[in-house]
């Protein structure tokens, strides 16, 4: 991986096209949602009203809880899904009047800041990025500057973004970290639309003619396009896996597995960083409640927007300084009035002290900002997801990386959500703050998600069950809800593979649990740059959770089918077959996670 090669072994390598808008798909995956959510609410009502163990209600209790939180998650989920939009791209725009219909040099051509923040980043690979920028094609004149945002301050960075002809830009702190270093970059340039990229984004030649047309909308703020990882590992097809190990007869067997079940590839995308799922079906089902957000990179964004935004909150901060300052001085003085010639002193004094920051200073400064932007009601900013994927980036190539990158996601997410809950935040609307907190609300997940792994293993170790009894009664609700909420999800997502997501739901949760602690502590979420280069090293560390889920549930099945061949009257036939399948699930769930820290690239996918 460290080898200047590995950044162009994969140039061959094309994006998956956009997922088809399908009007019929549409009408059957709302019939089976609200199919499931009836189901499951029934379901949930059952569960509470009459199966709950009357002999084992520290177990059954939690379980109950867990289940309800995990169906008003679905809620939540089927909501955000609820809506597809076709595929419509407007024409680009050929100068600034079609995007800024009153500008005083609308006649001008559109000019495109391109900006690549870096830190500590190979120079050749962003090298790379600067030359794919400059490659950029567009049906009309426009004006595109390269711009180079080097926090790491390096000499070789400065070397490389002079012979490639872009624009160096450099501070003497790093203070805000990248939102720091896009504000400081802004206060020296002077674009009318910045396009986002990290130092890894190889911009494609289609970037600004694919998407500046939707802001022919006046009060389009950003577009954010697709993340795709071009370098995620492609795996071994099992036939020749099975060759390589068992000879001519393991190819004739891993084909005929194949013919019954579909191709199988081992090894790949093993960190579940496809973004498919997210780009393809999460966020672009937001468009239609103007909820898509701003994801950093391959991102384009108005400058007027973003800039007016900042001035809002900026303003908005300075009148609440402002206001406690007059409280506190009317309070310790018995004054019902402060004279003008203090309040402008005070205003004075807190506008100096506070810092404008187009893009906030937070660890999460994507979406932070997104929330900002969407709540300026008098403005009505609009979103969009584009479809197609413009760009390409790096993938993690390890569980430390994988770790520092996910920790990052859950922590600042969750940090807004305690410390500027969109749910409560004026200027959005009502289905803006369901599409945000279904957000926020999936990075709570592990603390029942950590319920729903332990609980088969618990019931098969110790025989309690947190049922009344595993009856017909109970399957009879429990079955209709897992169909009908399976082939929901599969309509809903149709094309995008959804098992490894959901198993990476499930093993994610001792990172998630740490990111929640580390923010209910209050604990400040540092801002780590993702390296992106593999690192080496043993990795079972920071599976150890996984592993112990396995472990408990596997001793629990022996455990549990030793007692009841011995006429353990605790145990019955059907909780122990239900618990059993429940625990096999999450053990498969876990093997995933467990599997990538010991991954190791083969040749082909490593530099020469």
């Amino acid at each position: 991986m460290n080898d200047d090669n590995y950044f162009l072994k994969f140039e061959d390598r094309v994006p998956p096209p956009p997922l088809p808008y399908s009007a019929l798909r549409e009408s059957i995956w709302q019939f089976l949602g609200t199919v499931a959510l009836v189901i499951g609410g029934w379901y949930i009502w059952w569960r509470w009203a009459h199966s709950l163990n009357p002999d084992a209600m520290w177990f059954a209790v939690p379980l109950a809880l867990a289940e309800t939180c995990a169906f008003f998650g679905m809620v939540l989920f089927t909501f955000n899904l609820w809506k597809d939009e076709p595929i419509n791209m407007l024409e680009p725009p050929a100068i600034l009047g079609d995007v800024v219909p009153d500008h005083p040099e609308k006649d001008r051509v559109i000019c495109v800041d391109v900006m690549f923040a870096t830190y500590n980043e190979d120079p050749e690979l962003v090298r790379l990025g600067i030359k794919d920028a400059k490659k950029m094609s567009y049906p009309h004149p426009i004006d595109i500057r390269v711009h180079i945002l080097d926090d790491g301050r390096r000499p070789e960075m400065r070397q490389v973004t002079e012979e490639e002809g872009a624009n160096y830009i450099t501070r003497t702190t790093n203070e805000g970290f990248k939102a720091g270093n896009l504000r400081n970059a802004m206060e020296q340039t002077h674009g009318d639309f910045l396009l986002i990229c990290d130092a890894d984004t190889r911009p494609f030649p289609t970037m600004l003619e694919h998407t500046l047309g939707y802001f022919r909308d006046p009060k389009m703020a950003w577009v954010q396009t697709p993340q795709w990882f071009y370098d995620l590992p492609e795996g071994e097809r099992l036939p020749v896996r099975l060759h390589r190990l068992m000879g001519g007869f393991g190819r004739v067997l891993g084909r005929g597995v194949e013919r019954i079940i579909g191709p199988v590839s081992l090894g790949s995308d093993p960190f579940v960083s496809d973004p498919k799922m997210f780009y393809d079906i999460i966020q672009r089902r937001r468009n239609w409640v103007n909820a898509s957000f701003c994801c950093g990179a391959g991102s384009i964004h108005r400058r007027e927007a973003v800039m007016e935004a900042a001035l809002r909150s900026f303003g908005s901060k300075v009148e609440q300084r402002t206001f406690a300052v007059e409280e506190t001085i009317t309070v310790s003085s018995k004054e019902r009035d402060v004279s003008s010639d203090l309040m402008a002193a005070i205003k004075t004094e807190a506008a100096a002290t506070e810092v404008l920051t187009p893009y906030r200073f937070h660890v999460s400064e994507d979406i932070y900002t997104s929330i900002v932007m969407h709540s300026d009601h008098e403005r009505g900013w609009k979103s969009k997801m584009h479809p197609i994927v413009e760009s390409k980036m790096l993938s993690p190539q390890d569980m430390l990386t994988w770790t520092v990158q996910r920790f990052k996601y859950a922590g600042g997410s969750l940090d807004i959500l305690v410390n500027d809950n969109p749910l409560f935040r004026k200027g959005l609307s009502l289905p803006q703050r369901l599409m945000y907190g279904t957000t926020f609300y999936s990075y709570l997940a592990p603390l029942w998600n950590v319920i729903f792994l332990l609980a088969p293993a618990v019931y098969l170790l110790t025989g309690i069950s947190p049922v009344s009894a595993y009856s017909t009664e109970f399957f009879l609700r429990l079955i209709p809800f897992l169909v009908t909420l399976e082939l929901a999800i599969m309509v809903g997502t149709w094309g995008v593979p959804g098992y490894a997501a959901k198993a990476g739901y499930l093993s994610f949760f001792p990172l998630g649990l740490k990111a929640i602690f580390a923010v209910a502590r209050g604990e400040k979420i540092s801002f780590k740059v993702t390296p992106k280069i593999r690192q080496s090293g043993n990795f079972l560390a920071l599976v150890r959770p996984q592993i112990g889920v396995i472990l408990l549930t596997l001793i629990g099945a022996i455990w549990a089918i030793g007692s009841m061949l011995m006429g353990n009257t605790q145990y019955s036939p059907g909780g122990v077959l239900a618990n059993i399948l429940w625990g096999l699930n999450n053990c498969f769930a876990m093997s995933g996670i467990i599997a990538a820290a010991v991954w190791q690239p083969r040749d082909s996918e490593e530099g020469n």
